[in-house]
């Protein structure tokens, strides 16, 4: 009995020997791979519910609008809802001159001949062959020898050319998988290929697909490179043929090996939107497509708007994009932690329009997924003062001053932390609201009038008549200062000082308000901060000093209930 389970395995060695002569780990991607989308046959078999007919349409027509030119679009000798699927296709005239729709097959006579009829009446059609051909395989599926097994592979190549000869309508193309290529010996590997491409005589002009599927994927994928690689240089005819492979993520890295196979080769890309497909999916297209933005390639693919493909695969699927997904899911635009709020915050800040992208922590910019802004930073209680000042002036025009941001960030971490949820953009505002803008007790501004100025002994003077309510009681107040806020704060005869002051603009034209800040200090007691909007800014700057007052008051007279209590 085996009690360590680590025994139970033995690693998969594609070579013998060390493949020494690799050149791939010191190459660059520069252009995009072929992409074929085979979520419509690896996909939705692998579904719980296979997709109706509607469900099928509607992902296909997904897939023409980004742009893929090579859609595999069912198993038609597998069922008859897959051949009903294609014949649609083919007499509703549903397939556009520069796509290539593409079927599956496996090497037996009857599902040949059910796949070509699927297909007939098309202008071009590709069709899939495959067999398996690992020793695994070998051994316990079939119980067959190498020679057998070529043989499945070229029994099924030469009667697809017999029978596809018969429909010379159609431009026929073909292509072939050594099924379970990850862990089948390379050169018995690049035996059936080459031998699969003699019989099918390809042309520069009608190149051959020859697919190297990780079926499962068995190794790390420098070492899956190295197989690609190995056929890329031994292949006969590479010059008539179309490179492929289809990652499956058994190991969680199918998007590396993917990434890797092309920089060993390989010229196509097999695989599902979101990586969906059979055990833990088959390589995730819509990553490996987006990958290539950050390294200033345009994939040929277009996700300008994520949210609407992903909306269409879950739904197609009936399986939900994970939320921490590349590049579509709801959260990976998002920062809740307060050092990089703070960071993206910056980065937005200098951003220009049409510059290179340089915002910190974001690899590309949402916008070109139809991401919008709004929901890249939001606050939970890991968050900081950067992803509420964010908000704040991104959903409501407010540029709150460095030191008031630290104050209302604090406000944020009690709700947080009391709550134990999220705070949304419209909850931030809610408890700045609360905070600042509706303190108004004990001390209210009813009206003002500035009577002008004079100069005396000290030069030029402000002086105001104010009349404010404070506990309700009227009281009527005159004061004169260097400027309207020194002369409002004379008038209001306390021990207060204004530590720091700023305004801005909220809006433009008819409907500007002004924004006002004061961080004000009450006797010897620790400043903080008062906020005033109004359309008038004299005003604004009375009522944040109001503001300040206020919250002085109310906090002075909690700490003195507490006390008692």
């Amino acid at each position: 009995m085996i009690s360590n389970p680590a025994e139970k395995y033995v690693p998969f060695v594609p070579f013998q020997r060390d493949f020494s002569e690799r050149t791939w780990p010191s190459k660059r991607i520069t252009t995009p791979p072929i992409w074929m989308s085979t979520d419509l046959r690896d996909g939705n078999q692998s579904l719980i519910e296979p997709m109706s007919v509607e469900r099928k349409m509607r992902m296909y027509n997904q897939l023409l609008r980004i742009g893929f030119k090579e859609i595999e679009v069912g198993f038609p000798s597998a069922s008859q809802t897959d051949f009903d699927f294609v014949r649609k296709l083919v007499t509703e005239n549903l397939i556009p001159d520069d796509v290539t729709i593409i079927v599956l097959t496996q090497s037996r006579e009857d599902l040949i001949r059910r796949t070509v009829e699927s297909l007939v009446g098309a202008k071009q059609a590709m069709i899939h062959l495959y067999n398996a051909c690992a020793p695994a395989f070998r051994k316990i599926v079939f119980n067959m020898s190498k020679e057998e097994v070529k043989e499945i592979a070229l029994t099924g190549t030469r009667l697809i050319k017999e029978i596809t000869a018969e429909h010379p309508d159609t431009h026929w193309r073909f292509q072939y998988s050594p099924e379970v290529f990850s862990t089948t010996e390379p050169e018995f590997a690049l035996e059936v290929c080459n031998a699969v491409t003699e019989l099918w005589q390809p042309t520069a002009d009608n190149k051959i697909t020859l697919n190297l599927p990780a079926t499962i994927e068995a190794t790390t994928p420098n070492l899956y490179a190295d197989q690609i690689e190995w056929m890329h240089n031994n292949l006969a005819q590479r010059e008539n043929i179309i490179l492929s492979v289809h990652p499956h993520n058994d190991r969680g890295t199918a998007v590396a090996a993917a990434e890797f196979a092309v920089m060993a080769g390989a010229d196509r890309i097999e695989g599902c939107l979101f990586g969906n497909g059979e055990r833990t999916g088959n390589v995730d297209l819509v990553t490996l497509a987006l990958n290539l933005y950050t390294q200033g390639i345009h994939p040929g693919l277009d996700f300008s708007d994520i949210d609407e493909v992903r909306r269409c695969v879950e739904y197609c699927n009936q399986l939900p994009v994970h939320p921490r997904h590349p590049y579509a899911g709801d959260l990976v635009f998002t920062a809740f932690s307060g050092s990089h709020q703070d960071a993206i915050k910056k980065g937005f800040a200098v951003q220009k329009k049409d510059a290179v992208w340089e915002v910190p922590y974001l690899p590309i910019d949402p916008a070109d997924l139809g991401r919008t802004y709004d929901a890249v930073i939001r606050v939970n209680s890991q968050s900081g003062k950067g992803g509420v000042s964010y908000l704040l002036e991104k959903e409501h025009g407010l540029v709150l001053p460095r030191r008031l941001q630290i104050e209302f960030s604090r406000a944020i971490q009690r709700v947080t932390d009391e709550t134990g949820q999220e705070v949304t953009a419209d909850r931030v505002y809610s408890i700045f609201e609360e905070e600042y803008l509706s303190k108004n007790a004990p001390w209210q501004l009813v009206r003002h009038r500035i009577t002008g100025d004079r100069k005396d002994e000290t030069g030029q003077r402000f002086h105001i008549e104010v009349e404010l309510k404070h506990n309700d009681e009227v009281v009527q107040r005159t004061g004169s200062g260097d400027g309207a806020i020194a002369a409002f704060v004379d008038a209001l005869d306390q021990d207060v000082r204004i530590m720091d002051y700023t305004e801005h603009a909220i809006g433009t034209g008819a409907d500007t308000r002004a924004a006002s800040y004061v961080e004000l200090r009450v006797g010897e007691s620790n400043s903080g901060f008062g906020v005033g909007i109004h359309q008038d800014i004299v005003t604004s700057s009375f009522l944040a000093i109001l503001t300040a007052l206020n919250r002085h008051e109310i906090a002075q007279a909690a700490r003195e209930d507490a006390m008692v209590a």
